[in-house]
């Protein structure tokens, strides 16, 4: 076990993320939802150790997964369930998964688990079968918290890519009971959140549940291009009481661009570029982390052994060093290079922002005026306010998330407006201001 690792929790002004001591934590996930379905140990432990060296933080992964999950076996041959009831769970299926999740902790991981697929609460879509009742959903929580109340490294993610109503439905008495039975199986309160469907945030129907300590919001991938999932973040950022909030699904790199049910790869993929963009945005409107996918890793596609889903265009193994990845953990460690703590969304710095979803520049600041990062996708002179930054004089970074090389501008008085032209090679960048009176060391060093 990781010695490093400590239990999770909301920060006091209901924005962030922080350690049991306090220490701030930032969410970069990685969707790995078929892990436990479909690997072996073997391809587990070479996956989370490319996600480690990669700087990400949480794993998203399923108990019961989504590809037939109750009836397929997993990769040593063992079903989750007998007879697919919930409160007779097969232990020698949960064996695998506790190796997996102590293989994580071994690497300071965190597993952002989910108990099931959406599609054993409520169908709407996929195969099920539906095998959750309140009764049962209370057992079998109680049982998988109990069973990793040992465990430092969980996070709780209900769900599962389905709206919490639809329509005449209404499956929250479902989660609710379930929530209830991780509380009572963990002996205590471990961090919840619930993944949506596409479109989405759990904040549309559970933003008043007390036992959702997490919004989490799905972007997704059927919208097109530069999706404004700002727009999103910030309408959950600004909800009463304030609760965390970030993106668990955003566009994947290497996903066919064309809308759901298409998805034709004649019309393209989402690249790095298309990842950055969103990652960026969510996060410096507001969001307390953010998660990465990619498009053949999260049902862990080898075309030796299973079919294609949606137009995978290579194996999982092809896809773990895509650069959408490696840049993710350079947005992680710019952030981590200045404090964390009262970070807040500030577009108020901007001059003018560009009103066009592909031109949309964002940007954040620390509460205390200490430093400022405006992000823009794309090529254009960035107009700031100076005023916002604390003291007399500002040093001023371009900051490149492709490869987060740090370059000096300079030291600039801290006042009034200035227009500053990012670097030719782009296409993206990130500006970042200084108090040139603080001892900040330049990010991504």
């Amino acid at each position: 076990m990781n010695e490093h690792l400590q239990p999770i929790c909301v920060s006091e002004d209901g924005r962030g993320l922080v350690t049991a001591s306090g220490r701030p934590f930032f969410w970069l996930g990685d969707t790995a939802w078929e892990l436990f379905h479909r690997c072996t140990l073997e391809e587990a432990e070479f996956y989370l150790e490319n996600r480690r060296r990669k700087g990400f933080t949480v794993i998203q992964a399923v108990a019961l997964a989504e590809f037939d999950g109750l009836r397929t076996p997993n990769a040593n041959g063992d079903l989750p369930l007998h007879g697919d009831d919930p409160a007779q769970p097969n232990d020698a299926y949960f064996r695998h998964v506790d190796a997996i999740i102590r293989l994580a902790a071994d690497k300071g991981l965190y597993v952002g688990l989910l108990p099931t697929w959406g599609d054993k609460v409520a169908g709407m879509w996929g195969v099920g079968p539906i095998v959750f009742d309140a009764g049962n959903a209370y057992t079998y929580g109680r049982w998988l918290a109990a069973r990793y109340r040992a465990q430092p490294n969980i996070l709780w993610i209900l769900g599962g890519d389905r709206p919490a109503i639809h329509g005449d439905l209404d499956v929250r008495p479902i989660w609710r009971a379930m929530a209830a039975g991780i509380d009572e199986g963990a002996g205590g309160r471990p961090l919840k959140t619930f993944h949506p469907s596409g479109g989405r945030s759990s904040a549309e129907w559970l933003h008043a549940e007390p036992w959702l300590d997490l919004n989490m919001m799905q972007s997704g991938h059927g919208h097109g291009h530069d999706a404004p999932v700002w727009e999103m973040v910030a309408h959950d950022y600004n909800l009463t009481p304030p609760k965390p909030v970030l993106d668990g699904e955003p566009n994947y790199e290497d996903h066919p661009i064309r809308p759901w049910p298409r998805w034709n790869p004649a019309d393209g993929y989402y690249r790095d570029h298309d990842v950055r963009k969103q990652l960026y945005r969510s996060v410096f409107a507001g969001a307390c982390g953010v998660t990465y996918g990619h498009h053949s890793i999260w049902q862990f596609y080898d075309p030796a052994k299973r079919a294609v889903v949606n137009n995978a265009d290579r194996s999982w193994q092809a896809a773990l060093d895509r650069p959408g990845a490696g840049h993710a953990g350079y947005l992680r460690r710019l952030l981590e290079s200045r404090p964390a703590a009262g970070r807040i969304p500030d577009q108020t710095l901007l001059i003018a922002a560009p009103r066009g979803h592909y031109e949309y520049m964002a940007a954040t600041r620390d509460g205390a005026g200490r430093y400022a990062m405006i992000y823009t996708p794309i090529y254009q002179p960035v107009g700031v306010r100076l005023d916002g930054i604390a003291g007399a004089t500002i040093r001023a970074w371009w900051f490149n998330p492709r490869t987060a090389a740090a370059t000096e501008i300079g030291t600039l008085p801290a006042r009034g407006e200035r227009i500053f032209d990012p670097p030719v090679d782009g296409p993206d960048w990130v500006l970042v201001l200084d108090d040139a009176g603080q001892d900040f060391s330049p990010p991504g060093q």
